[in-house]
């Protein structure tokens, strides 16, 4: 597939989501570039603001093997990777895949579950397989969890830890919507009751050449300078426990890249670097409120010059 064959393809994948998340045309993209960009992505808001929504949505339309998990507090490890079942008519165990063996996993209100529930996840999104009872499982290829969670502040969550937070390639929010996009909503010409109408546009052979098309995305020497000054300013901030890691600054430059594909481009501007900015480091500078991260992440961004 050409790169205008391509674009005109992910346009019409943003459409189609955007007409069931209306007014959130930034979120949209941003959800779709952690995708291409083999990452996974963190919604958060406060219930009711259509974060499963758009987790569905991105579903559909990427026409993904699909599994929806309701994380609470009396979830088990076992209840998401799977467990071994005595047959009797066979005389042995008998493992039963979980919920993560599909291509997407929607973990919903993940920060309902407990820690260790939580943590069950942590090999899975960093490796794409499982150990369990002993014996190492691959996961589907393409992989890829949709977590929702509800602010730290809101009864009965346990906090994701920065290990957890840290195997998210972006954390976004939604917001409420515009007075405009709600009123859509009212009307029922958007949000759930348009999810069931949404076309599958894509599969996982093509959602895999996409993906490996990233690394052909060029990226200058001078941007590397960019997004090193951006990593160096935030490990040496003052009011900044730890800075961005490695792998964050990876991450970074992965998510770049993704978004210069999504604006038909074949190489990295710093404003691919700005665009994803603050969604991709504002967890990993701070593991309190997504408010307080976001707004060091912006503070950084403003103190660095572009460099050209």
């Amino acid at each position: 597939m050409n790169r205008h064959a391509t674009l005109d393809s992910l346009e019409a994948l943003i459409a189609a989501l955007e007409a069931v998340v209306l007014g959130k045309p930034r979120e949209v993209r941003l959800a779709l570039c952690c995708l291409l960009c083999r990452g996974h992505l963190l919604i958060e808001d406060l219930p009711g603001l259509g974060k499963t929504t758009l987790a569905q949505a991105l579903a559909r339309v990427t026409g993904l093997d699909m599994q929806r998990l309701q994380f609470t507090s009396d979830l088990l490890p076992a209840d998401v990777l799977g467990v071994s079942v005595f047959d009797p008519r066979e005389a042995r165990f008998t493992f039963h895949p979980g919920p993560v063996f599909h291509g997407l996993l929607v973990a919903d209100e993940i920060n309902r579950a407990s820690p260790k529930t939580q943590s069950a996840l942590l090999e899975a999104m960093e490796e794409g397989r499982v150990t369990v009872e002993g014996e190492t499982r691959l996961l589907p290829d393409p992989f890829f969890v949709i977590a929702t969670q509800n602010p730290q502040e809101q009864a009965g969550t346990f906090p994701l830890p920065e290990s957890q937070l840290d195997r998210f390639l972006m954390r976004l929010s939604l917001g409420y919507p515009d007075a405009r996009a709600e009123r859509e909503i009212l009307r029922g010409h958007a949000g759930r009751v348009k999810l069931g109408s949404l076309p599958a546009l894509l599969d996982a052979e093509r959602l895999l050449a996409w993906q490996a098309r990233l690394d052909d995305i060029h990226v200058a020497d001078a941007l590397l300078d960019y997004v090193q000054a951006l990593a160096a300013a935030s490990r040496e901030h003052p009011e900044l426990a730890w800075g961005l890691s490695t792998r964050g600054v990876l991450a970074l430059l992965q998510a770049s890249r993704g978004w210069a594909l999504l604006e038909g481009r074949d190489h990295v501007l710093p404003e691919d670097v700005q665009a994803v900015w603050v969604p991709v480091v504002g967890h990993r500078l701070s593991s309190g409120r997504r408010e307080e991260g976001e707004a060091l992440a912006r503070h950084l961004l403003s103190r660095v010059p572009v460099m050209r």
